[in-house]
């Protein structure tokens, strides 16, 4: 299997993609440019990446040298939390879709089920967690049904094929369910052996929501931002190594297969050609169950990417 299809539109999301989170600007248009000659098809961004326009310029000129066909790439894009009020997510979506020069979205996630004050693009873009004074977090009334309302007035009005949410537990995903006209296609999540989030992804899996998993190497990509909580890296740790050895493929290709076999996509971000190639050749093998219960069982609920972290992502709500 390489790609998951999506039961309302029949579309086929690939197992395998790119990341675009923290991809530098200068560098963004030539890497998925060069990411789509090497096979990648699916391409996960976000208004709060704040790259979405390179981004766009690699997607078009690979498609203005017929180096392949719109629908044959899965595009993937997210509205921030700024965003959410039902007047502000049409709007919002026109505009990261001029952003990348397309006229649709194959997914439009709901970033996170949090809804800030809204901020004017134009005053400041992205707009980021914080207000003005760069430290306090301004939450705003606007429940996850109107927004997920409006996100279904996308998919009617042809801006996006299918919606979905990220960063959603499963108790809220439960309450989507009562109030959707158009159910949620796909839910993302961090995923990684530090946090299986297993209960999540069984649920998803029951109620037919596809999952792609965030995150897949765990700590590396938030190093830089000391996000890492002081874990040790999974691409260096003794047993990753010891697997990868066994089939002799590197420990970010058992990394993504141990999620990929499990039905779950993955969109690592990578910039450097040769792990292009490798990322995408880890589904040329299989784990045996021993081996996945093994990388599960590394399992401590360490999650990265944690909002409630007053320490490191907020510090006054008001």
């Amino acid at each position: 299997m390489s790609s998951i299809t999506l039961p309302r539109t029949g579309q086929q999301m690939p197992l395998v993609g790119m990341g675009t989170w923290k991809i530098p600007n200068s560098e963004c248009a030539d890497v998925v440019y060069n990411a789509i000659k090497s096979g990648y098809r699916l391409f996960d961004g976000a208004a709060d990446y704040g790259n979405e326009k390179e981004v766009g310029e690699g997607v078009r000129r690979a498609l203005s040298e017929g180096l392949v066909k719109r629908e044959e790439l899965f595009i993937t894009s997210k509205l921030w939390n700024t965003f959410h009020a039902k007047e502000h997510v049409k709007a919002q979506a026109t505009m990261q879709l001029d952003l990348w020069g397309l006229d649709y979205f194959d997914l439009f996630l709901v970033h996170f089920p949090i809804a800030l004050k809204y901020v004017d693009p134009a005053e400041r873009y992205p707009p980021g967690w914080f207000g003005a004074d760069g430290k306090t977090v301004h939450l705003q009334e606007t429940s996850l049904q109107e927004t997920w309302t409006a996100m279904e007035e996308l998919v009617d009005a042809g801006l996006a094929k299918n919606i979905g949410i990220s960063n959603c537990q499963g108790s809220l995903l439960c309450d989507m369910l009562r109030f959707a006209r158009i159910k949620p296609q796909v839910l993302q999540i961090e995923r990684h052996p530090y946090l299986t989030q297993e209960a999540l992804i069984a649920f998803a899996k029951e109620v037919g929501i596809a999952v792609t998993g965030y995150s897949s190497f765990g700590p590396q990509g938030y190093i830089e931002i000391s996000m890492d909580r002081g874990a040790q890296s999974l691409l260096s740790h003794d047993l990753v190594s010891t697997v990868a050895s066994r089939y002799k493929k590197s420990p970010a290709q058992v990394l993504l297969r141990w999620s990929t076999q499990q039905g779950i996509a993955v969109v690592p971000k990578v910039t450097y050609e040769d792990k292009w190639v490798e990322n995408l050749d880890s589904l040329s093998f299989d784990l045996s169950a021993a081996d996945i219960k093994a990388l599960s069982d590394l399992n401590c609920n360490l999650r990265m990417n944690d909002p409630a972290d007053i320490d490191v992502r907020m510090s006054i709500f008001a």
